[in-house]
């Protein structure tokens, strides 16, 4: 099991520890309610360093790219991200990910850190064709590269405090090469994946324990806690935003699970299966991924089954919890198209009985 250049100081201040795609990592620290709404309504500090980054680099970077991906990665400026995925060839999702433009040579990618291998694998067995030269234009940079997430309506001015560059002017899905704590060339991006604000910042492994100090004595005044990765799945939960393994994966495509915003028919992209996904896209899907809220008291959990008014099973509950800032029951999971409206009513079987739950926009 691997750890993270600050999983010492984790284990130091309490956290509940446990190991999560390959990593041994801080799952809660005060308690995921208490981390969640530290991060809503103040500031909260993720260690996400298990994630994974690519480099991507030369002439050939961008066709590339556009062959592997869903989105549309000449719309890209320097300066901008895109969430994106790579189609498996099979109509599933090999992975969800992000792509930074550097410039018009060079991107990062940064993917799952279940996937890393499978996705560094999936983009190897492409290179050649775009002559591609592992380590020189693909290069895996996932075990020297930290990350952490700084959420939450004060993380911005928290942040600013250990940085003299302006960082409130930068836009959702932007970033910049900044100078913070000291450390030279940190990305620092506007992404997120709470839905409540905030920063990503990327450094060395080397700088990691450095900045993690700076940021929590920057926000002191502010309440700022450390939240784990119990906290930052009821976060996406609240948000709809989906996760990989539980809302999609190898057999789930991006039409499905509501991401047809992320794949681009622009005429010249031939990517890996346009022609399937163009066929989902003109109606060919029978299946959606969709949001939903308890109506009945129950807390809806992966796999539990989705029906019917009358009990007929029409899908299936891919991720599910109790909503700490609205105390109520929610959910998302696949069901037949003609109950994927907004407002439809569903039923989760829990404990064999059926309680009612309605479908929901979320973001």
């Amino acid at each position: 099991m691997k750890n993270t250049p600050l999983t010492q100081y984790h284990i130091e201040i309490g956290a509940k520890m446990a190991s999560f795609a390959g990593f041994n990592m801080p799952i809660e620290y005060s308690g995921i309610n208490d981390e969640h709404l530290t991060v809503r309504e103040k500031v909260g500090v993720f260690d996400v360093s298990h994630m994974g980054e690519f480099w991507v680099r030369g002439e050939n970077a961008l066709p590339f790219l556009q062959y592997v991906t869903s989105n549309d990665v000449s719309a890209l400026m320097p300066g901008k991200a895109q969430y994106s995925c790579l189609p498996n060839g099979r109509g599933g999702i090999v992975d969800d990910l992000l792509i930074y433009c550097i410039d018009s040579r060079t991107y990062m990618l940064v993917v799952n850190a279940g996937n890393i291998e499978k996705d560094w694998k999936h983009l190897c067995s492409f290179a050649e064709r775009f002559g591609l030269i592992l380590g020189k234009d693909m290069y895996d940079a996932s075990d020297e590269t930290a990350l952490i997430a700084v959420q939450g309506p004060k993380a911005v001015e928290t942040v600013q405090k250990i940085t003299e560059q302006n960082i409130s002017d930068i836009q959702y899905y932007a970033f910049e090469k900044v100078n913070i704590a000291g450390i030279d060339n940190a990305i620092l991006s506007m992404t997120g994946y709470t839905g409540a604000g905030g920063c990503e910042i990327y450094i060395s492994n080397h700088d990691a324990p450095k900045l993690w100090n700076a940021i929590f004595e920057a926000g002191k005044e502010f309440g700022i806690k450390p939240a784990g990765l119990g906290a930052r799945d009821t976060l996406r939960m609240e948000m709809g935003f989906c996760l990989y393994g539980n809302d999609i994966d190898d057999t789930t495509s991006p039409i499905e699970a509501g991401l047809g915003w992320i794949v681009k028919f622009k005429d010249g992209k031939d990517f890996i299966d346009r022609p399937l996904l163009e066929q989902q896209k003109n109606g060919g899907a029978t299946r959606k991924l969709v949001n939903f809220d308890m109506i009945d008291r129950g807390v809806p959990r992966q796999h539990y089954e989705i029906c019917s008014a009358d009990g007929e099973k029409i899908g299936e509950v891919t991720s599910g919890t109790m909503s700490p800032s609205r105390k109520t029951g929610i959910g998302m999971g696949y069901v037949k198209n003609e109950y994927s409206k907004t407002g439809s009513e569903l039923y989760i079987k829990i404990r064999d009985r059926l309680l009612k739950a309605k479908t929901v926009k979320r973001i």
